[in-house]
């Protein structure tokens, strides 16, 4: 089976997630440098500042990066124009309509990948264009599909359905969850969590301390009638949990919610009122690492898994 690697000219079939608040040009260039393709996160930066992100970030790689992009900002024309402007090879869009920008992307030259929860969109982001689509499970953080079906049965459902690659995203933390993603007909996998609470992760450390101590059963998917996203339960999650649980309004939901609160928690360190995002997977992080010690871990994991596996080649 082909992997992503040739389609992005990276060593390892690995995309680092472009989350908010997290994402900054530190942590794209360290996972380009160890062997995978490292994003910055345009949704929670300003033109201005994801410009300076993509200038720092070619400064501190040589190695292939991209940008992740929301289209549901008012801002993203703005933010496309920088991109295409600054030479950016590779964008991976999300939260919204791919037709809108994919063809001008790729009239420059651009590597485009749209990021997906159902089957609906799969067929929509490939009619659209795109080189490849992320297929991201109900396990995975921040926001999420209403559909809730999960990576596993995600990603061969997309794979009988499209003729691109496949990129399976959520509940991916370890070689192993790689090897599952692979053997069920991903092309390479997409992870979030892991790196945002590595050492580069531009969280704050109090988020990461978070990320550590949450446990199975720590993480939910709240706020449907808005947007459904995955948080770490705090108090600010009870309020609003039991704001949706009481069947409250759009509008109050969103008063509840106010504005700025993911950055409050991830960015600025408020882990009982900000919004924590993060996915399953953070239960089985124990420990804040660099970037190059997940990666080897990453890769040393699945090569062992497929020594194992060796064992099973028939039933």
């Amino acid at each position: 089976m082909d992997n992503i690697s040739n389609l992005f000219n990276v060593k390892y079939p690995i995309v680092q997630g472009g989350m908010i608040w997290c994402s900054g040009w530190e942590l794209a260039s360290a996972v380009s440098n160890a062997g995978g393709l490292g994003l910055i996160g345009a949704g929670s930066m300003y033109p201005g500042v994801l410009k300076d992100h993509i200038k720092k970030c070619k400064v501190a790689t040589s190695k292939p990066f991209g940008v992740n992009v929301p289209l549901l900002y008012p801002q993203t024309d703005e933010i496309i124009d920088i991109i295409i402007r600054e030479g950016v090879n590779i964008v991976f869009t999300s939260a919204g309509n791919p037709a809108k920008y994919t063809s001008l992307l790729k009239e420059n030259g651009i590597i485009v990948v749209h990021v997906v929860a159902n089957s609906k969109f799969a067929l929509k982001a490939q009619s659209a264009g795109v080189d490849a689509i992320v297929a991201e499970g109900f396990e995975a953080g921040g926001h999420n599909g209403y559909e809730e079906t999960t990576t596993m049965v995600l990603i061969p459902m997309l794979k009988e359905i499209v003729n691109i690659p496949v990129i399976a995203a959520g509940g991916i933390g370890s070689g192993m969850s790689v090897y599952a993603a692979m053997a069920l007909g991903a092309s390479g996998v997409q992870i979030g969590s892991l790196f945002a609470g590595s050492l580069e992760s531009s969280a704050h450390d109090n988020f990461k301390q978070e990320i550590i101590n949450s446990g199975d059963g720590s993480t939910y998917l709240t706020l449907k009638q808005l947007v459904p996203v995955r948080l770490i339960r705090n108090k600010f999650f009870e309020r609003v949990h039991k704001a949706v649980l009481e069947g409250r309004s759009k509008e109050e939901l969103s008063e509840i919610l106010g504005r700025g609160r993911a950055k409050l928690g991830m960015f600025e360190g408020d882990i009982d009122e900000g919004e924590l995002e993060i996915g399953q997977v953070a239960a089985t992080i124990n420990e804040i690492k660099p970037v190059k010690k997940i990666m080897d871990e990453l890769i040393s994991e699945f090569n062992a898994t497929a020594g194992r596996m060796k064992n099973y080649t028939q039933l």
